[in-house]
């Protein structure tokens, strides 16, 4: 019976030990941060509010693990996993294979590819910039929750969407009643759920914010020929990794070893478990940011961040590749916002 299951894992053994391990401890922090909710003392619905948040977070990037086929080896079992995680992390409005095609466009193209410009849409709409930029000053990633109401809401704001208004609307539908029970329940469940999904999106673009130099370029269901497809040195050269300790292996299975981005660019086939040694070998501390630095980069320029300017390095020449790398490891740069492999637009 085990060698049977065992069969149905990319990796074996080793990948049950360590994908289930990840799923199972989600799980575990999901239903304790539930009984905690109940209990009702405001520590116990502080801690479980921490526990979702990680428990969201740790589901989100074994989304990403199904969509490099990591886990299973059938894709299509890789596909059923990664639906039913997305309906959990608020990402089911939109399908499981454009979340794919996205991140798969991303690491093909060289590019933040898109379709949705997000940075004219706030332009265009100065009051909603402006709230935007007094909300992220206080620390609430407004500009990345504007792009998952987008998503809610894709059927209407984005044109090659359009066809899926039923589906949109049939998912609004279901979501609504699943907050609503959570209410009836108990209205902290919802709180608490709302306040965890905020910290998970914080946790996500905190990890994406400096691990590449790329242009947004909104060619993601155009026909242009993208002018770096394929192009594995140029991929390289503007990829960064930001582990949170690279030299303690365990702290980074926290956000799945996301931070060691180079390892994973190089090899995009290897489950998270086998990154951190593949970085060590092929790439080690000269692509690395080190965490105090990202942290100092995430609160100084939360707001100028959000276009890319309006703070104090306006002044300088942009830069890219290693001088992007040797800027950010002086904390001279303003990172990026909004890129999350769960917004596939």
């Amino acid at each position: 019976m085990l060698s049977k299951v065992t069969s149905y894992f990319k990796d074996g053994s080793r990948g049950i030990r360590y994908h289930i391990g990840a799923i199972v401890y989600s799980i575990v922090l999901l239903v304790a941060s539930i009984m905690m909710v109940l209990q009702g003392s405001w520590v116990s619905i502080i801690i479980a509010t921490i526990c979702l948040a990680h428990s969201l977070t740790v589901a989100a990037y074994m989304i990403h693990e199904c969509a490099h086929n990591t886990v299973f080896k059938d894709t299509g079992n890789n596909a059923r996993l990664g639906r039913l995680l997305m309906w959990y992390v608020g990402a089911s409005y939109v399908t499981y294979e454009q979340v794919r095609y996205k991140h798969f466009r991303h690491h093909v193209d060289n590019d933040d590819v898109v379709s949705f410009d997000n940075e004219r849409f706030m332009r265009e709409r100065p009051k909603l910039l402006a709230s935007i930029k007094a909300l992220e000053f206080f620390y609430i990633p407004a500009h990345d929750m504007l792009m998952h109401w987008i998503m809610v809401f894709n059927s209407i704001y984005l044109p090659e969407n359009n066809d899926r208004k039923l589906s949109n609307l049939s998912m609004l539908l279901l979501r609504g009643l699943f907050f609503i029970a959570l209410a009836w329940v108990d209205i902290n469940l919802l709180l608490v759920y709302i306040v965890a999904y905020i910290m998970m999106i914080t946790v996500l673009r905190f990890m994406d914010s400096l691990q590449h130099d790329y242009p947004y370029n909104l060619t993601l269901y155009s026909d242009e020929v993208p002018p770096r497809k394929g192009d594995k040195q140029y991929e390289r050269e503007h990829t960064y990794s930001n582990p949170l300790n690279p030299d303690r292996k365990y702290i980074d299975w926290l956000v799945l070893n996301f931070g060691f981005h180079n390892a994973h660019h190089e090899r995009p086939t290897l489950a998270w478990y086998q990154l951190t040694d593949y970085h060590r070998q092929h790439f080690g501390q000269e692509y690395c940011i080190a965490f105090k630095t990202q942290c100092k980069i995430f609160h100084r320029y939360r707001v100028a961040r959000i276009l890319n300017e309006g703070g104090d390095l306006d002044h300088l020449e942009d830069v890219e590749g290693g001088e992007f790398l040797r800027a950010a490891k002086n904390g001279q740069v303003y990172g990026g916002n909004a890129a999350s492999f769960l917004t596939p637009f």
